[in-house]
């Protein structure tokens, strides 16, 4: 995917970059049954009370079902589309050995009409993009992505855009992923993995150039909390200076650690 810095012929436009979309489906009737209304509480609790900051509004939007498992098939990949749920790219795929449709999360370069295999045979050797088995069939230093802890466990880690991890050490029961993150996670052997890293590769490039392209998107404004009242935040009111940084309920944010 090509990003595009637009013209600016308007304000919004100055410092927008964009992600050119040219590659993606737009339209298909084979997905119907893999759409599905999911009510977005907007970051409200049951009682109405604003529970998580900066969160409402944005456009109508329909979740789409991903199969987040570990299945045994062989896969062709029909289509990549944009999920308004997700930061990645999703393939919607057809299971040759189910016979039904099913959406995943896009692997980068693996582009419609590719055959990919879910294969989690202790000796199965022959890997390509796209493929998924055992962290033990994997060489090491391979890039990764789409983790699970076990084949019976969904995928949990390695699934936002641009993302991947790395496979620095395999030991006889043990492997070591490095993840984008830099934190070094120690899993069994047994756990199962995408090969290659997850699509949207350029997102962090994209410039939203103006606030009310967020508001689409269902983030509100952030206000800081010196702009505030000091009945509304600690750091509210004039006569500020000098207080160290703190939440909304006082507590320090800057110094004291808080990792549990």
């Amino acid at each position: 995917m090509k990003i595009r810095q637009l013209n600016p012929i308007t304000p919004g436009s100055r410092h927008q970059i964009i992600l050119c979309k040219n590659l993606l489906v737009k339209i298909n009737f084979l997905n119907k049954s893999l759409l599905s209304y999911h009510h977005r509480k907007n970051g409200r609790g049951m009682d109405g009370h604003i529970s998580v900051w900066h969160k409402g509004g944005g456009h109508k939007r329909l979740y789409r079902k991903i199969n987040f498992g570990n299945f045994r098939s062989k896969l062709i990949i029909l289509g990549n589309f944009y999920d308004p749920n997700r930061s990645s790219f999703i393939s919607l795929v057809f299971n040759l050995t189910q016979k039904k449709f099913d959406f995943l999360i896009m692997t980068e370069y693996v582009f419609p009409g590719s055959i990919v295999l879910y294969n989690f045979d202790v000796l199965f050797l022959d890997l390509k993009l796209g493929y998924r088995t055992l962290v033990k069939n994997i060489s090491a230093g391979s890039f990764i992505h789409s983790l699970s802890m076990s084949l019976s466990s969904k995928i949990k880690y390695i699934r936002s855009a641009g993302t991947f991890g790395q496979l620095i050490q395999k030991t006889r029961n043990t492997s070591k992923i490095r993840l984008s993150s830099g934190f070094i996670l120690i899993i069994s052997n047994s756990s199962a993995a995408t090969i290659g890293s997850v699509s949207n590769l350029k997102r962090k490039l994209v410039s939203i150039g103006k606030a009310g392209r967020n508001r689409c998107l269902g983030i509100r404004p952030t206000v800081r909390g010196v702009a505030m009242n000091p009945i509304d935040h600690p750091h509210g009111g004039k006569t500020n200076g000098g207080r160290a940084c703190v939440t909304p309920w006082a507590l320090p944010t800057r110094g004291k650690p808080t990792k549990k």
